[in-house]
């Protein structure tokens, strides 16, 4: 996996719980076109903290270029952004 810790927009469901559940992002890489990826499944979800941040890290797999590829996402829970952590 390629770290890459790259900010994306995020559209994710937030129950009445409070728990969150991210589904599809966009990114760009380059100089390329915006992509969007949807989210097929989420593998595995953590939390830690990085320099007194608290994040919550998700593992995700979805289908890329015909390919099924494992993804993982950082949401800062502070500022509420959304980071491709490694692709």
């Amino acid at each position: 996996m390629k770290v890459l810790m790259k900010s994306v927009d995020m559209i994710c469901l937030s129950s009445s719980d409070g728990n969150i559940k991210p589904l599809k992002f966009r990114f760009q890489e380059g100089n390329q076109e915006s992509r969007i990826i949807k989210i097929d499944r989420i593998l595995d979800k953590k939390e830690e903290k990085l320099a007194g941040n608290r994040m919550l890290i998700f593992t995700v797999q979805s289908v890329l270029d015909g390919v099924e590829r494992v993804f993982e996402m950082k949401y800062e829970t502070q500022t509420f952004k959304w980071y491709l952590y490694k692709l």
